[in-house]
């Protein structure tokens, strides 16, 4: 029974660093967090709780009723930006992120 417990401990103390070394890539940047996650093996997703701590990592601050924060991206050309504040008290403004693939 002793040795169990061993293992158990070995165990959880793996998982929880696997979970906490999994949760700091979250908090990375995009790039730097593609990076790391092409090594995830794919068995982590299902054994990990990757969707719990995505919610943690980049749940954000913003409430209801919050002012969008403001940001700045390339035209679809890439030959100037488009600043969302520049639309502020003009005309509605939809984000849309996903992918169309």
């Amino acid at each position: 029974m002793r040795r169990l417990d061993k293992i158990l401990a070995v165990v959880a103390v793996l998982y929880l660093a696997l979970a906490g070394g999994l949760l700091w890539a979250m908090y990375q940047p995009p790039a730097k967090f593609g990076q790391i996650m092409r090594h995830m093996p794919t068995p982590a997703y299902v054994i990990l709780p990757f969707k719990q701590l995505w919610f943690v990592a980049r749940g954000g601050s913003l409430r209801v009723g919050d002012a969008a924060p403001d940001f700045s991206l390339p035209t679809f050309d890439h030959k100037e930006h488009v600043q969302l504040s520049s639309f502020r008290g003009q005309k509605p403004v939809v984000l849309v992120f996903g992918s169309y693939t």
